[in-house]
């Protein structure tokens, strides 16, 4: 299995909301994507607003991720609304 965190900083935080709303419509629609769970930090002094966590079932499944047709304009939204992005991928 195979671990996909991805944070973020918004470019605004009033923006979190949209960003949570386009990462959940995801869920349930992309072959190999076995759990997707979006999280807004409220720890005051971190630098992240938002948090995706995503188990897939091996590393095809991540790779194809990543072009796949559901997973493309919700990517385009969001990249336009971060300032900055972390990932960890890791297998479990």
């Amino acid at each position: 299995m195979i671990k996909h965190i991805v944070l973020w900083r918004l470019k605004n935080k009033a923006d979190v909301a949209r960003v949570k709303q386009e990462l959940e419509s995801m869920r349930g629609k992309i072959p190999g994507l076995l759990s997707l769970e979006v999280g807004v930090n409220f720890a005051e002094s971190s630098p992240v607003d938002l948090g995706l966590y995503t188990e897939f079932s091996d590393r095809a499944a991540l790779n194809a991720y990543s072009d796949h047709p559901v997973h493309v304009p919700v990517k385009q939204v969001v990249g336009g609304l971060i300032q900055d992005r972390w990932v960890l991928d890791y297998e479990a």
